[in-house]
């Protein structure tokens, strides 16, 4: 099983662009889980003084955190997600995609086990008829 994750910042929140972004540098620099919990945390306090302060919080290198977040490295990727996940009808989060099947908003980790249990199952009988 694959797990991807993808970013779809709102336009209603202005400051989620740059958030997401910012996201992906502290994944440059293997914190990625670590920033993603932080501004969940935080928000809606997304300005680039909190932005780089979460990166330092958590150990990053705040010269290096800052050029990536000026150079906006990452904005293409998060454009690329935004892009895709228009052409997919995703238009909120969370919203999760288990072998063709949408999960829209937040679900018991009950209905994720049905959902996965029954994509495996879907396999493997797949797998008995080659």
């Amino acid at each position: 099983m694959r797990v991807v994750y993808k970013d779809l910042p709102l336009a209603r929140h202005e400051l989620a662009h740059g958030a997401h972004e910012a996201a992906r540098c502290a994944g440059a620099a293997g914190r990625y889980w670590g920033y993603h919990d932080r501004l969940f945390a935080a928000q809606p306090a997304f300005d680039r003084p909190d932005l780089i302060r979460y990166a330092a919080d958590l150990g990053i290198d705040a010269s290096a955190f800052t050029r990536c977040l000026e150079s906006r490295q990452f904005a293409a990727e998060v454009d690329g997600d935004i892009a895709q996940a228009r052409q997919l009808g995703i238009r909120g989060t969370p919203t999760f995609l288990i072998n063709g099947r949408r999960l829209v908003g937040a679900h018991p980790v009950a209905t994720f086990r049905d959902v996965i249990n029954d994509a495996l199952g879907r396999r493997r009988d797949a797998e008995k008829e080659e």
